[in-house]
């Protein structure tokens, strides 16, 4: 539904020539939701507003619903954009229109009569679950209803793809949550395929189907979800998958921690179990094999498109040769263990 080849993107500054996306391929399959992720300034604006020609690629070709947009003139890009639909963070709602004349407002456009256009918006309304406001204007909306007005509108053109350019980085968590499973309904309904950006794992994690990392420019990771969670290819992916899954330390034991070993610390290790380890009985073994004293501080064990992670941070007690033997089960499972430091013995017990 969208394929994006070679995509590179080049802005020229006074600076000098800035490229914003290098070489990017990307293929998004009919009825797909589709997440990209990447921090700011990695170009994922820059790529999603080149799908639908808000800014042109400097190379490339983007192809959307079967057609090649570059190659048409400006009469077919019009035509083109109304199958694409796009969202973005801020709304971008009239004001001095109420919620039925925003929605209505791209059809408008078009030349079509209101008859028609009633036959359109009505259905969306309840699909928005709006219809009890399509009178209010947007001052009497909250942020989730606003983003709902902005999504029915771009349903209104009867869209086959639908770009959400962080359409839920201002919203609050609940109303994230309400907005990503209408997404979810609208997909399923409409048959649409989506495409959204975000800096957010939970957004990923609660709505798309396959996901891509963006890091400077450069598309550096893709793969569907579940198995982009538990097996991550790239330190940013790993980086992002902790942040999503945040085991901060007791402030009194980060206090303590040191960076090397001496005779009186025991080592402060965080587990990352993947889903051929994360449900079994690991820390038993380190006890029960390998004589080791364990701790268990902090745990969390998620299912991700039936795949189960788990992360969980552990202070880990005993001489040497039981402490490498241990480190080395680990390794040998498949188990990533990542020395966060070194702990005085009398501040975490094991008794």
């Amino acid at each position: 539904m969208i394929k994006l080849r070679h995509l590179s993107k080049n802005y020229i500054t006074s600076h000098g020539t800035i490229t914003a996306l290098h070489d990017i391929d990307l293929h998004v399959a009919p009825g797909e939701i589709f997440g990209i992720i990447g921090k700011s300034g990695a170009g994922k604006s820059t790529l999603i507003r080149c799908v639908n020609l808000l800014e042109r690629p400097t190379a490339g070709e983007v192809i959307v619903n079967g057609e090649t947009l570059m190659n048409l003139s400006a009469a077919g890009l019009r035509q083109a954009r109304r199958k694409i639909g796009m969202i973005f963070q801020h709304f971008n709602l009239l004001a001095t229109r109420s919620v039925y004349d925003n929605i209505a407002f791209p059809l408008e456009l078009a030349g079509m009569k209101s008859t028609a256009i009633a036959d359109i918006i009505m259905p969306l309304l309840e699909l928005t679950q709006l219809t009890a406001k399509k009178k209010h204007y947007p001052a009497q909306l909250s942020g989730g209803q606003k983003q709902r007005v902005a999504i029915a509108r771009a349903l209104a053109s009867q869209p086959a793809v639908l770009l959400c350019d962080e359409a839920t980085s201002s919203l609050d968590p609940e109303t994230t949550n309400n907005i990503l499973q209408l997404l979810k309904d609208i997909r399923d309904q409409l048959n649409l395929t989506i495409l959204l950006i975000t800096h957010e794992m939970s957004v990923i994690k609660a709505c798309c189907d396959r996901v891509g990392i963006l890091e400077k420019g450069h598309l550096i990771e893709e793969n569907e979800v579940g198995e982009f969670f538990a097996y991550p290819k790239t330190e940013t992916a790993k980086n992002f998958i902790f942040s999503s899954m945040p085991q901060a330390l007791n402030s009194t034991i980060h206090a303590y921690l040191l960076p090397e070993a001496r005779t009186d610390t025991h080592p402060l290790l965080r587990l990352w179990f993947l889903p051929d380890t994360a449900t079994q009985p690991i820390i038993a073994q380190l006890i029960n094999q390998f004589g080791l004293k364990v701790n268990i501080l902090q745990g969390n064990l998620e299912y991700i498109k039936k795949h189960a992670l788990g992360i969980m941070v552990v202070a880990i007690d005993g001489d040497k040769t039981q402490l490498e033997a241990g480190m080395q089960h680990l390794q040998k499972l498949g188990v990533n263990a990542e020395i966060l430091g070194h702990v005085p013995n009398d501040i975490i017990p094991f008794a």
